[in-house]
């Protein structure tokens, strides 16, 4: 099977104040990048608008009012010191999630194995009530309660490799029993979270914390003899991914040293486990990285490893 990519053109719509790292030419990079012949295969979907009772799964209706009414009618809206709303701000939130949604009603249907979700802003900062960190909405932990509440799963992994640990989704996944989030990111660093001692209500949430200035030898010993061991072990129905690109040593807001092909090993990996306990099924969802080229570069190597493997799925 082939694997999906939703986009939608709202989502760049987001537009940030000049300067700001989290800018619309993120999403044209990866666009650039995903228009080669290599990537012919992808099955291109718009990303559907999410709805007020996806969001609800994750965030209380003030915080929802909060961010729709909070967009302005021209300029800028500053929500917190570093994330801030434009016109059309709100509908591309809404795709990003919308995204999230139709990729893992698609994969867990059976249409694809993997999928892929392009959009912005970003969600892994956003807690249960405050937006933080350009983030507005939590995209991949309301996947995550989606595909409980909606499809009935019992078991969900979530998995972020960004630079920054997302809080936001640990603070809304920290009383689910039935989904295991797992961390990789450079600490200390923002937001400040993501000790190894953060565990969860129910010991369902493991922190790999890396130094500034460490590499692929550190990054794939966490992986591949701590993370991912212990979800295999979970068994989960659905694997999720934070996918930020940001760790790459060209990323301008962190110190890791990440390659591309780091990029690539990762998600190898992450869909051997998903190969082994739940058909292949994997739905990743782009969070940060600033660096265009390695953005563009990391997101390639990512999104082509989906397609390989997806493609040619390896019998167990």
């Amino acid at each position: 099977m082939t694997t999906l990519l939703f986009s939608h053109d709202q989502c760049l719509d987001h537009v940030t104040p000049p300067g700001h790292p989290e800018r619309v030419e993120r999403l044209e990079a990866i666009g650039r990048a995903l228009a080669k012949p290599e990537f012919d295969a992808l099955d291109r979907r718009a990303a559907p608008m999410g709805e007020e009772k996806h969001v609800r799964l994750a965030h209380p209706l003030a915080h929802l009012d909060r961010i729709r009414t909070s967009e302005p009618v021209e300029g800028y809206a500053q929500i917190d010191a570093d994330t801030s709303m434009a016109p059309g701000s709100f509908n591309a939130a809404m795709r990003a999630i919308g995204g999230n949604i139709a990729a893992v009603d698609a994969v867990l249907s059976g249409e694809a194995s993997n999928a892929f979700v392009m959009t912005r802003p970003p969600g892994h900062h956003a807690e249960k009530a405050k937006p933080m960190g350009f983030c507005l909405f939590a995209n991949v932990a309301i996947a995550a309660l989606h595909a409980i509440e909606h499809h009935g799963l019992d078991r969900v992994a979530v998995l972020d490799f960004d630079v920054h640990h997302g809080n936001g989704t640990q603070d809304v996944l920290w009383n689910e029993s039935g989904v295991r989030f797992a961390s990789s990111h450079q600490m200390p660093l923002y937001p400040g979270t993501g000790a190894p001692n953060e565990t969860g209500a129910y010991d369902q949430i493991r922190n790999a914390a890396l130094d500034s200035g460490s590499g692929s030898q550190l990054m794939r010993e966490a992986w591949g003899e701590h993370i991912l061991p212990w979800i295999e072990a979970y068994e989960p129905q659905l694997i999720l991914v934070s996918a930020g690109f940001d760790a790459h040593a060209a990323d301008p807001l962190a110190g890791l040293n990440w390659r591309t092909e780091d990029y690539a090993w990762v998600t190898d990996r992450i869909v051997d486990v998903a190969e082994k306990v739940c058909e292949g099924r994997v739905v990743s969802s782009l969070e940060g990285g600033y660096d265009l080229d390695a953005l563009a570069q990391g997101t390639a190597a990512h999104v082509k490893t989906l397609m390989e493997r997806g493609a040619c799925p390896t019998s167990q």
